[in-house]
């Protein structure tokens, strides 16, 4: 084959789709590191914590109005939410950095812009991750979001490490501001060319997705470790070196960009030379072979065309299909729901609570991070340390609970129960930072990134699973509406009006609190509405546990058929 033809397989091919995707979403985590860049807006604008943390939720529902980017991603193709998303991102962030620098802007037009801004990461992840579920129908998905998410969950720290390597730990942040306007708006233009669908035309195996899925997560632990050895020595080390935050900064480029790219480059080589048509999206037929194919009867015929022909699209149509309700109406678990069967939905109802109370005090005590270092006596390098911590936590809560919920899964445990954990779990955290536990900002925050990256995964996985996939783009984004109403809650009424009052009690200069108070009542308040979204949970748990028996009983019979081969472009 020529190299020119193999080297248009290669970007033709689905899995370099993929690895488009795992840049875009290693972008956008620019609504992670509001801490970084918090006291650069609190000093140079003049804000309490109050007004600090209502910023924070403009930035909070910015990111969580990807109802819009959702639809419109369910009627046109991926390029347009791509380019919005590229145009939104630049424009807000850029506004942000000149108010921060040049010029003070009202209140009202800063809530403006961190909604423009927050909202553009919606429009780049939902092209970016509905593209990536609907190429690969055959995989668990689970496993599939939590690599997806999980290298999502690295772009903070990925953020933080670039801004120390080229701004120094000195800068109050300012200039990350311009590094969130610049890299995303960057590489979404980049790759907008190559996120698109892509039919299912040459022949795989579920069990070689799978293995090519385990690739791309290797990746992201090297990554992950490789991030948190960076942020180990460089705690260590007080006076880490400019020239060696350079190097730091060119060998996480490098490894961004080789590892997956060579994992792409295996999965081709393993796959036979398509021919190529001038649009990419167009399927086209596979090479006609020299062989003849032996008889076989016509009911087998039968069974083999209408096996390749008509698309896998909900796990209802795989493993039970005729689960649908006749008697309601209403389609059963595992079907294609419309917006507003979805939205009317019990299941949806239990889902959105339980996300609110999770959601919202992990959020507050990311936003709030910088000032609860503050409090505690932590100086704003070791706080932009401990924003990477949770970055990659997140990460790394992706990936496990992603993985081992779809692991428990074969094992007929209920993927709800997941959640339950996560919230228990979170509650731990929240406890370390209401009791200022001495040191304990370490531990706090690797346990509130964890919950946070974990919850998120385990939620998109229940609504592709429970409300099928024909609407996932807008679905999955109506979870992420739970962000906004619990930080306006628990960080805007609840944790900045008890900041502001024992700031004023202390009056320090510039409205700033010292001391465990600061935090200590907000926080056990929120540990106690996490135990009633783990509560809650367990509602879920109980409503899906037949629907789940019956989908881990029935992937257990796919995994050992040895004859189900699915028609699938790798």
């Amino acid at each position: 084959m020529e190299p020119s033809n193999w080297a248009l397989q290669v970007l033709g091919g689905r899995w370099f789709v993929l690895m488009a995707v795992l840049f875009v979403m290693e972008a956008t985590g620019g609504t992670y590191i509001f801490g970084v860049y918090s006291d650069a807006m609190r000093a140079s604008l003049g804000y309490d914590q109050k007004m600090l943390n209502t910023l924070g939720f403009f930035k909070n529902l910015g990111g969580s109005l990807g109802i819009l980017p959702g639809l419109i991603n369910d009627h046109s193709p991926p390029w347009v939410v791509m380019v919005c998303g590229a145009g939104l991102n630049l424009a807000g962030y850029v506004m942000v950095y000149l108010a921060i620098v040049r010029r003070r802007a009202p209140g009202r037009r800063m809530w403006l812009y961190m909604v423009v801004g927050a909202i553009s990461q919606c429009f780049l992840s939902t092209g970016a991750l509905s593209t990536a579920v609907r190429n690969f129908p055959g995989a668990d998905r689970g496993g599939l979001l939590g690599m997806i998410l999980g290298f999502a969950g690295l772009s903070g720290a990925i953020f933080t490490q670039l801004h120390r390597s080229f701004a120094g730990v000195g800068d109050d942040g300012a200039a990350a501001v311009m590094l969130i306007a610049c890299l995303p708006t960057a590489v979404s233009l980049l790759f907008t060319p190559t996120i698109r669908p892509i039919q299912p035309i040459a022949a795989g195996t579920p069990g070689q997705e799978r293995r090519a899925l385990k690739h791309f997560l290797r990746v992201s632990i090297v990554l992950g470790v490789y991030l948190l050895a960076v942020n180990v020595v460089e705690l260590k080390v007080p006076s880490f070196p400019k020239p060696a935050y350079y190097v730091t900064a060119i060998v996480l480029v490098l490894l961004l960009v080789t590892l997956p790219l060579i994992i792409v480059v295996r999965q081709e080589m393993e796959i036979p030379t398509l021919p190529l048509t001038k649009d990419m999206n167009t399927p086209t037929a596979l090479a006609p072979t020299d062989e003849t194919p032996p008889p076989e009867s016509a009911d087998a015929a039968s069974t083999s065309t209408t096996t390749s022909t008509l698309p896998l699209t909900t796990y209802a149509e795989r493993c039970f299909p005729d689960a649908a309700s006749t008697t309601t109406g209403r389609p059963a678990r595992g079907q294609d729901h419309s917006i507003l069967q979805a939205l009317c939905s019990v299941d949806m109802l239990v889902l959105l609570v339980t996300t609110i109370c999770g959601i919202g005090g992990l959020m507050t005590a990311i936003d709030n991070i910088s000032q609860i270092g503050e409090s505690l006596g932590y100086a704003q390098g070791t706080i932009s340390m401990v924003v990477s911590l949770l970055s990659l936590s997140n990460y790394a809560g992706r990936v496990v609970v992603g993985f081992g919920s779809g692991y428990l899964l074969k094992h007929k445990v209920p993927r709800p129960l997941a959640v339950t954990a996560v919230l228990l779990l979170a509650c731990v955290g929240h406890l370390i930072v209401a009791f200022g536990v001495r040191n304990g900002l370490y531990a706090a925050s690797l346990l509130i990134g964890f919950c946070i990256g974990a919850q998120w995964t385990v939620v998109f996985a229940i609504i592709s699973e429970v409300f099928g996939l024909q609407y996932f783009s807008t679905l999955y984004n109506l979870g992420t509406l739970a962000t906004p109403v619990g930080s306006y809650i628990l960080n805007v009424q609840l944790t900045g009006r008890l900041y502001d009052r024992e700031a004023r009690l202390q009056a320090w200069p510039r409205g700033i609190c010292c001391g465990v108070r600061c935090f200590r009542g907000s926080f056990l308040i929120i540990t106690c509405v996490t135990l009633f979204g783990a509560a809650l949970s367990l509602v879920l748990v109980w409503r899906t546990k037949e629907f789940y028996n019956s989908l881990s009983f029935t992937n257990s019979r796919a995994a050992v058929d040895p004859g189900e081969i699915e028609l699938t472009r790798r």
